[in-house]
Parts: C-alpha cells; structure tokens; sequence
C-alpha cells in the first residue's frame, strides 16, 4: 500500500544526490589538462596547460592566495606531478617553471629538464591525483628527429614509455588514445549526462529511445566537426552557458507535460528567455540577445506543437537535435586545446566521436533500463519521479546558466 511513496521517496533521494554531486563537481569541468614536451638529446621543454577551475580544487590555491605566491607554489606542483624519467629516475629542474601568459579560464606554465640522453625515457603524470582521480592528462611529444606523438595519461595508466630520445620507440596509433579521451570526457561531463537523463525521464519505448540519442549524436557530431575544422567556434563562454539553459528547459518541459499542459506555464517559459534576451541586449550575461530571442521564439512555437499532438515523445527527438547542436560545441573544447596539425585532425576527430558515442551510449543503457523497471514496478512511481527528478535537473541547469553566464 505504501510502495509508491516509498518508491518515489527513494528515487528522490537518489536525484538529489546526482544534483549534489553534479553541482559538488563544479558542472562542465571535463578535468583534462594538456602538456606539450619538446626534447632535444638530453634537454626537454614542458609546457602544460590546465583549467583555472581545476587550479580552484587545491586547498592551497584559495583567493586570498593568488598572486606571486600562487605561482610559484603551483609551479612547483606542476613541475614535481608531471615528469620525465630516465631510466626510472626523476631528470631534474634545469629551469624553474615559469608562468605563461594565456586566457582567463587556463593557467599555462613552462620549464625545462635535462636527462641522460642515452636512457629509456618515460613520462609520467600525477597532476590531480587526489583531486580528481578521473582526470585525464593529453600528453604531446616531439623529438628533434621525429613527429610529434600523442598519448592519453589516466590515473590506471599514469606512465608513457617513450624509448630512447635518440630513437623513440614506436608506441602505435594514436586512435585508441582519442577514444580514451572522449569517452572521459562524457563520462565526466555531468552537464552532458543531466541533459541525457533529463531526456529520458519521461520513458517511452525503445524506438523514443531510438530516435532522441540519433537526434543528438547527429547534432553534435556536425557542430562538434565544425569547431574542431575551425568553421564555426561559436564564444565558449555563451556554449556553457546555453548548455545549462538547455538542461533546465527539458527539464521544465518534463514538468508542463506531467503536470496537464497547462497554457501558463509554457507562455511564462517564453517570456522568461524573452526577458533574458532584452536583459542581453542591454549588456548582461554571456548569451547573445539574438540567440535568446531564437529560444524565445521555438519555446513558444514548440510548446504550441505539444498541445496538439496526443502523444509527445517522439518530438523530443527534434528537442535532442537542436540542443545537441549546442553540446557539440562544448565536446570540441578538448580537441582544440589539444592544438594538432591538420593532418591529424580527421583521425583526432573520429576517434573523440567515437569515444563520447560508447560514453554515452553506456550511460543510456544503464539509465533507461532502470527507469523502465521503476515506472513498470508501480504506476504511481511514475509521475513523482518525473517530478522530482525534473525539478532536480532544472534547479541544477539554472544553476549552471546563472553562474556561467552572470557569473
């Protein structure tokens, strides 16, 4: 008698713990780093470039720390996370590290080490160890007589052997190492995963399913090869926050359509992005004007759509498309900050693909099985688990366009 409270209680708790946990990790942060290592007979160069929200995580890098101080202490961090090892042992420090100028949201610094040249190379990272375990380090060698190589560093697998300088060893393809990354990065992307689950908390059938994750794969495979072939790079700034915007706005369809469709609250949802776009027109947010009055504008004309059409799900599919367009966008900030030739492009970019569709996908076949089996068990678990877990992901999606946008 009691099992569907019960039921929905349990489910509630475990929605307010994703939201905590999602917010707990700071949203988009895809926690990878970047590395550049220029060696030349005994001597290296390394360059290294994080978030400055990752450089947020360290307790000893709090505000009233930042400055000189700061530096050097990271500095030394860096320099004593990411090394390179010559037969096992550490090369030493030749020149300390240095900060290097950059964008607000990276922290790049550089020094250089000497090693035996005749010994086995290898290159390790620790860089967030304890922070963030899923971090993923982007590792980028060139050798004086060789191509530049590339290898995904993960805390399983924290060392790259590279052989002899003089003659690196072959390490083989580069592919599998791009499909590590976009596989990391979905799988730490909670923003991507919250749109995800948002999408599918209304259920559905198999063929819904269907058709909303081809609707986003295909969108954000276009935008994503079109960032990453440098036709269109829309301000990462406005991609994160419309990536928050989008969340929360499936999740308040979720909500109209489990609570009857009533004609308010899709015309409160219109005005509310109209009233944004003015707000962006005079100035305020990281979102252009035009680009909220186009969401103004579809709000308005999709809702519409809904209340004429008995069964809604198969047009979350085209929810999915347009919305993908804009994660596209953000899946391609790691491809860019990896800065490869464009010979090497095609193959970076199908494997990163390849690596976010097998994420997602596991994600999907993990999530949707279990809502089946919650809604299927007792109907009357079905609406307090939309309800609670839309009303979770849309206060987290505002969350996030607030604070990236305003913030």
């Amino acid at each position: 008698m009691n099992a569907a409270p019960g039921a929905a209680r349990a489910w509630m708790g475990v929605m307010i713990a994703a939201l905590l946990t999602s917010t707990a990790a700071r949203a988009h942060d895809r926690t990878v780093s970047f590395s550049s290592w220029d060696i030349n007979g005994p001597r290296a160069r390394i360059s290294v470039r994080l978030s400055a929200l990752d450089v947020s995580r360290f307790p000893w890098a709090a505000a009233g720390n930042a400055g000189a101080g700061l530096d050097a202490k990271l500095g030394t961090y860096l320099a004593e996370r990411l090394t390179l090892r010559a037969d096992g042992a550490v090369c030493p420090v030749t020149q300390a590290p240095q900060r290097m100028p950059g964008a607000d949201d990276r922290v790049a610094f550089a020094w250089e080490v000497t090693c035996p040249s005749s010994a086995a190379l290898q290159l390790r990272s620790d860089i967030l160890r304890e922070e963030a375990p899923s971090h993923l380090h982007f590792a980028r060698v060139r050798f004086s007589n060789g191509p530049a190589l590339e290898h995904v560093l993960t805390e399983a697998a924290p060392l790259w052997t590279l052989g002899n300088a003089a003659a690196p060893a072959p390490i083989g393809e580069s592919f599998l190492d791009f499909v590590v990354l976009g596989i990391g990065h979905i799988l730490s992307g909670a923003d991507h995963l919250v749109f995800l689950l948002g999408l599918l908390l209304l259920g559905g059938t198999l063929r819904d399913l269907v058709r909303v994750v081809t609707g986003f794969t295909l969108a954000h495979s276009l935008t994503l090869a079109l960032a990453v072939f440098g036709v269109a790079r829309p301000p990462s700034g406005a991609i994160e926050a419309l990536i928050g915007l989008s969340i929360a706005l499936v999740a308040a369809e979720n909500l109209w359509l489990a609570g009857g469709r009533r004609r308010a609250p899709r015309w409160a949802i219109a005005i509310a992005l109209a009233l944004l776009a003015a707000a962006a027109e005079r100035g305020h947010g990281a979102v252009p004007a035009l680009t909220l009055a186009g969401l103004a504008l579809f709000a308005a004309c999709y809702f519409a759509l809904l209340t004429r059409v008995a069964r809604p799900l198969p047009l979350r599919a085209a929810v999915a498309f347009i919305f993908g367009l804009v994660h596209g966008f953000g899946f391609a900030g790691v491809l860019l900050e990896a800065e490869l030739p464009s010979e090497r492009l095609a193959k970076a970019l199908f494997g990163f693909n390849l690596g976010v569709e097998l994420g997602q996908l596991a994600c999907v076949l993990l999530l949707w099985p279990l809502l089946q089996a919650a809604m299927r068990a007792d109907p009357r678990v079905r609406r307090p688990l939309i309800e609670y877990g839309s009303a979770a992901i849309l206060a987290t999606g505002m969350f996030w366009f607030v604070s990236r946008s305003y913030g």
